[in-house]
C-alpha cells in the first residue's frame, strides 16, 4: 500500500545518502586520515579459468586495475602519494559499504595490481531494492503463442540457433525486489538468484557513487573519475571464459564461448541471432541494439530485391532510351552547339560529349526509379510501424515495461544537487543542481554552441560550392588544351571531374569535422547535466545527429535541390558572391552527380568505419600480445587476460547506432537517385552484425550490463527521417531527374497542338528541351562579347524552357515550362499521399482495435449486469418479497461503481 511504498522510498534514500557519508565521517581531510581499510593481497593460485577469489567461494563481480606507485619508473613522489591516498580512501569506503576486496599482483608485470571486488548476499539484496531490480517470483506457466508459420518450421529451424547448444531461458513472473518480502521470491539457490550480469550492475552502481575525497565542500567520487584521472587504469566485469574454448571450471556457463560459436563466428552468418543469450550476457541495452539492427536488416531484404529489380529494368532498357540516342547521334547531339558554362575561359561544346554519362543516366533515371521511390516511401513507414510492434514484444519478454520507474539519477547529477526546492506536486523538499534561471542559462549557452557548429558546417559546404565553381573553369580549360584527349573526354567531362574531386574533398572535411564535434558535443551535454543516463544519451543523440545530418547530407541536398536550379540563362547568368557563376547540370540533369556523391560518401564511410571498428582494435591487441610474448609461457588469470583487451567506452554503442541511422538516412532520403543503396546497406549490415559480435566477444572487455526499454531518441529521429524521405524522394523525382519533363513531353508536347508527331513518342525530346540563345546577345555585357574568338557560332543551346530570340517574350519561360511545373507539384502531392497512406491506415486500425476492445468489455459488463439483475430480482421476489425493489437499488449501485 501507500505506507509500504513510503517506507521503501525512505530506505532507498537512506542507503543512497550513506554512499557519500563514509568519506566525511571516516576520512575528513585527505591529508589528516591515516587508518584505511585495505584489501588483502593474495598470490595467484594458478587457475587461469577461475572466476572466484582464492578461496573458491566468493565470485568476482568486478575488477579494478592500478599501477603500484612505489614501482613506477617515473616516480613523482608528491603526485604518486596523493594518488595512492585517494585510492586507499576509495577502497576503504568500498569495504565500509560491505564490498569484499582481494588484491593480486600481475603475473606478467609486477607493477600492476588487480583488485577483485565481490558483493556478498546482504549487499546484493540491499541495492537490488534500491535499484528496483525485478527478480523472479515464480516460474511462468503460461503457454507460448504458437508461430503463424508452423508449416515452415523445417525452414526456420535451419536459420535458428540449435536449442541443444543454447538452451532457452526459463521464464518467470517478476517483481521489484524488496527485502521484507524475500520469502515471496523464487530463491532456490542464493548463488544463482542474482545472475552475473545483475551482480555486475549492482557493484557498478556502488562503485559509481562512493566518494574518495571532500575538500572545500566539493565532492569527488566514482570509479569513472578515478579511471579518467589515472588513479586506476581500468575497471571492468569479467568474461566468463575464453572465446575459443570452454572453461575447465564445470560450474562455468561458457556463455562467451557459445556467443562466439553461434553468433560471432562467420559460419553462423546465415543464422538468427541468439537475442536472449545476448541480453543475458551483455544486458538489455546491447540486446535491443542487435534486435533492432537484425530487424532493420531483414526489412532491407525486401527493399534490396525491389531496388535491384528497378536497377535491372533501367539497365536492360537503356538501349531503348530515345533521348540518350539523340544525345549520342552524330546528326543530332553532334550538331547541337551548347553555350559556354562559365565566363571567358569556357568554350562552346557539342552535346554528344555527354554521351557516356547520358547512357549511365538512363539506368538510374528510368520509370523503375519512379516506382522504387514510391515503394520506398511506403517501405519506410511499414518498417517503423512493424518495429514498434517488435519492440513492444521485447519489452514484455525482457520485462522492461516499467523501466522508467527503476532508473536512478546519474552520480554526476546527484553530486551537484545543492539547491533545495519544494516539489509542487508532493509538497516535499527535494534537491536540484541549479535554479530555473541557471537552467535557462545553460540551455541558452548549449543551444548557441550547437548553432555555431552547424553554421561552421554550412560554411564548409559553401566552401565546397566555391571550389566547384572555381575548379570547373580549370578543368574546362585543361581538358580542352590537352592533345589526344578524345578517350579521356569520352568518360571524363569537366562536370564529372569537378563532381568526383569535390565529393572526395567533401568526404574528408566530413570526417575531420566529425572527429572534432564528437568531443564538443560530449562537453556540451556534460555542461547541461541531464538527470538520468537515458536523458544524457537522448540529449547527446539529438546534438550528434543534428550535426551529422547537416554534415553528411548538406552536399547531397545542394546537388539535389539547388545545383542548376538558379542559373538564369547565358545572357543573364546568376552569380554567387557577385563573382562565381552558378553551376549548371548536364543536359540530362544532376541525378547522376547525386548518385556519384552518394556512392563516394556511403562507400568511404563504410571503409572508414570498418578500419576504426575492426582493424584498429585488432592491431592494438596484436601489438599488446607482441609486447607480452616474453611471458607467454606463464599461465595468466582470467582478469589479466581481460585487462589486455580493448575498452569499449560508455559511448561505444552510441556510435554504432549513429552509424546505422546515418546509413538509414542515405537509404531513404536519396534512394530515388541510387536504387542499389538498399542492397549495399543489406550487405554491409549482414557483415556489420557479425563484425560487431566478433568485436564484443573477442576484442573488447565485457561491458557493464545496462537496462534499456527501447532504442531511445533514435526512434523519433527515424520517424522524422521517414517523413522527410517522402518529401525528398518526391522532390528528387520532380526537380532533379528528368522524369516529369519527359512524361509531359510524351503525353502533351509530342502531339498536336504543341507537337508535330501523329502519335505519342519521345522523338525530338532533346531538341524540345534545349532553348536557343543568340550569341550576339552576349554583347549586353559591358566588357563585350567574351566568346568572339571561339568560332563563328551565331546561336547556341542551353538547358531551360524559354522562348527563342526574336519572340515577343524572348528568353521568358514558355508554356512547356509551366506545364512541367504544374506536373511536378501534382506529382509531389500524389506521392506524399500514397506514401503516408499506410501510416494513416495503421493508426486507424490500431484505434479501431482499441474501440473493439472497449466495446467487448462493455458488452461483457452489460451481459453480467443483465443476468445478475434478473437472478437477483427472482431471488428477492420469491424469498424476500419485502425487499422486491432491492434489485433496482443493486443495479444502480453497480452502475455507480462502473462510472
Amino acid at each position: 500500500g501507500k505506507k509500504e511504498k513510503e517506507n521503501l522510498e525512505k530506505r532507498t534514500s537512506v542507503v543512497l545518502e550513506n554512499l557519500g557519508q563514509t568519506i566525511i565521517s571516516d576520512l575528513g581531510s585527505l591529508e589528516s586520515q591515516q587508518d584505511f581499510r585495505t584489501p588483502e593481497f593474495e598470490e595467484f593460485n594458478g587457475k587461469s579459468d577461475s572466476l572466484f577469489f582464492n578461496d573458491g567461494q566468493r565470485r568476482i563481480d568486478f575488477v579494478l586495475v592500478y599501477e603500484d606507485e612505489s614501482r613506477k619508473e617515473t616516480n613523482k613522489k608528491g603526485t604518486n602519494e596523493k594518488q595512492r591516498r585517494k585510492r586507499q580512501a576509495y577502497e576503504s569506503n568500498l569495504i565500509c559499504h560491505g564490498l569484499q576486496l582481494e588484491a593480486t599482483r600481475s603475473v606478467l608485470d609486477d607493477k600492476l595490481v588487480f583488485v577483485k571486488v565481490h558483493a556478498p548476499w546482504e549487499v546484493l539484496c540491499t541495492y537490488a531494492e534500491v535499484m528496483h531490480i525485478k527478480l523472479p517470483l515464480k516460474p511462468n506457466d503460461l503457454k507460448n503463442q504458437s508461430s503463424a508459420f508452423g508449416t515452415l518450421n523445417w525452414f526456420t529451424k535451419v536459420l535458428s540457433v540449435d536449442e541443444s547448444i543454447i538452451k532457452p531461458e526459463q521464464e518467470f513472473f517478476t517483481a521489484p525486489f524488496e527485502k521484507n518480502r524475500m520469502n515471496d521470491f523464487y530463491i532456490v539457490d542464493r548463488d544463482a538468484f542474482f545472475n552475473p550480469a545483475t551482480r555486475s550492475r549492482i557493484v557498478y552502481f556502488i562503485l559509481s557513487r562512493v566518494k574518495y575525497q571532500v575538500m572545500n565542500n566539493v565532492s569527488k567520487f566514482g570509479i569513472n573519475r578515478l579511471v579518467n584521472s589515472g588513479i586506476y587504469k581500468a575497471a571492468f566485469p569479467l568474461h566468463d571464459c575464453k572465446f575459443r574454448r570452454q572453461s575447465e571450471d564445470p560450474s562455468c556457463p561458457n556463455e562467451r564461448y557459445l556467443l562466439y560459436r553461434e553468433w560471432a563466428h562467420p559460419r553462423s552468418i546465415y543464422k538468427k541471432q541468439p537475442l536472449d543469450l545476448i541480453r543475458k550476457y551483455y544486458g538489455e541495452k546491447i540486446g535491443i541494439y542487435f534486435a533492432w539492427l537484425g530487424y532493420y536488416t531483414q526489412m532491407l531484404l525486401l527493399a534490396a530485391v525491389v531496388g535491384v529489380a528497378c536497377f535491372l529494368y533501367g539497365y536492360l532498357n537503356q538501349d531503348n532510351c530515345t533521348w540518350s540516342k539523340e544525345v549520342c547521334h552524330p546528326d543530332i547531339g553532334g550538331k547541337i552547339i551548347m553555350c559556354p558554362q562559365c565566363d571567358k575561359h569556357c568554350p562552346f561544346w557539342k552535346l554528344n560529349i555527354t554521351c557516356e554519362s547520358s547512357k549511365k543516366l538512363c539506368i538510374f533515371d528510368s520509370f523503375g526509379t519512379l516506382v522504387f521511390a514510391v515503394f520506398m516511401g511506403i517501405w519506410v513507414t511499414l518498417f517503423l510501424e512493424f518495429w514498434k510492434r517488435r519492440q513492444a514484444e521485447l519489452e514484455y519478454e525482457w520485462d522492461t515495461v516499467e523501466l522508467q520507474q527503476e532508473e536512478q539519477a546519474r552520480p554526476e547529477y546527484e553530486a551537484r544537487c545543492t539547491h533545495v526546492v519544494i516539489n509542487e506536486i508532493t509538497q516535499e523538499e527535494e534537491r536540484i543542481p541549479f535554479t530555473a534561471w541557471g537552467k535557462c542559462l545553460r540551455i541558452t549557452l548549449c543551444a548557441s554552441a550547437v548553432f555555431f557548429w552547424i553554421l561552421l558546417i554550412i560554411a564548409s559546404v559553401i566552401g565546397i560550392i566555391v571550389y566547384r565553381l572555381s575548379v570547373f573553369i580549370v578543368f574546362s580549360t585543361q581538358l580542352k588544351n590537352l592533345n589526344g584527349t578524345d578517350p579521356i573526354q569520352k568518360y571524363l567531362t569537366p562536370q564529372t571531374a569537378t563532381s568526383i574531386t569535390a565529393s572526395i574533398i567533401s568526404f574528408i572535411i566530413i570526417m575531420i569535422l566529425n572527429t572534432i564535434y564528437e568531443r564538443v558535443a560530449i562537453m556540451i551535454t556534460n555542461f547541461e547535466l541531464p538527470r538520468t543516463q537515458t536523458d544524457y544519451e537522448n540529449s547527446l543523440t539529438m546534438k550528434m545527429f543534428l550535426f551529422q545530418f547537416v554534415n553528411y547530407y548538406s552536399s547531397c541536398f545542394y546537388i539535389a535541390f539547388f545545383k542548376g536550379k538558379f542559373v538564369g540563362y547565358p545572357g543573364d547568368p546568376v552569380y554567387w558572391l557577385g563573382k562565381y557563376r552558378n553551376e549548371e547540370c548536364d543536359p540530362g540533369g544532376c541525378l547522376l552527380e547525386l548518385t556519384t556523391q552518394l556512392t563516394i560518401i556511403m562507400g568511404g564511410k563504410a571503409i572508414w568505419n570498418n578500419i576504426q571498428e575492426v582493424l584498429l582494435p585488432w592491431i592494438m591487441n596484436l601489438i599488446g600480445r607482441f609486447h607480452r610474448v616474453s611471458g607467454s609461457e606463464k599461465i595468466t588469470p582470467r582478469w589479466e587476460q581481460d585487462y589486455h583487451l580493448q575498452p569499449m567506452g560508455k559511448l561505444g554503442l552510441f556510435y554504432e547506432y549513429l552509424e546505422m541511422i546515418i546509413q538509414f538516412g542515405f537509404v531513404t532520403l536519396f534512394v530515388a537517385s541510387f536504387p542499389l543503396a538498399p542492397l549495399l546497406a543489406l550487405v554491409n549490415n549482414i557483415l556489420e552484425i557479425r563484425v560487431d559480435a566478433w568485436k564484443l566477444t573477442t576484442q573488447f572487455r565485457r561491458l557493464v550490463p545496462e537496462k534499456a526499454q527501447d532504442i531511445g531518441a533514435w526512434q523519433p529521429i527515424m520517424q522524422g527521417i521517414a517523413i522527410l524521405a517522402v518529401v525528398t524522394n518526391a522532390m528528387i523525382i520532380a526537380f532533379t531527374s528528368d522524369m516529369i519533363p519527359r512524361l509531359v513531353y510524351y503525353w502533351s508536347f509530342s502531339v498536336p497542338p504543341y507537337g508535330n508527331h501523329t502519335s505519342y513518342t519521345m522523338d525530338g525530346y532533346i531538341n524540345n528541351t534545349l532553348s536557343i540563345f543568340k550569341v550576339a546577345d552576349f554583347k549586353n555585357k559591358s566588357q563585350g562579347n567574351p566568346y568572339s574568338e571561339q568560332g563563328n557560332h551565331t546561336t547556341c543551346r542551353y538547358r531551360d524552357f524559354r522562348y527563342p530570340p526574336g519572340h515577343p517574350q524572348e528568353y521568358k519561360h514558355n508554356i512547356y515550362y509551366w506545364h512541367v511545373i504544374a506536373a511536378k507539384l501534382s506529382f509531389i502531392i500524389v506521392m506524399e499521399h500514397l506514401a503516408l497512406l499506410p501510416r494513416l491506415e495503421f493508426i486507424y486500425e490500431i484505434r479501431l482495435l482499441e474501440q473493439l476492445t472497449f466495446d467487448f468489455i462493455d458488452s461483457l459488463y452489460y451481459i453480467f449486469i443483465f443476468y445478475f439483475n434478473n437472478i437477483y430480482f427472482l431471488f428477492c421476489y420469491f424469498l424476500f418479497p419485502s425487499t422486491f425493489f432491492g434489485a433496482n437499488s443493486m443495479f444502480s449501485f453497480i452502475k455507480f461503481l462502473k462510472l
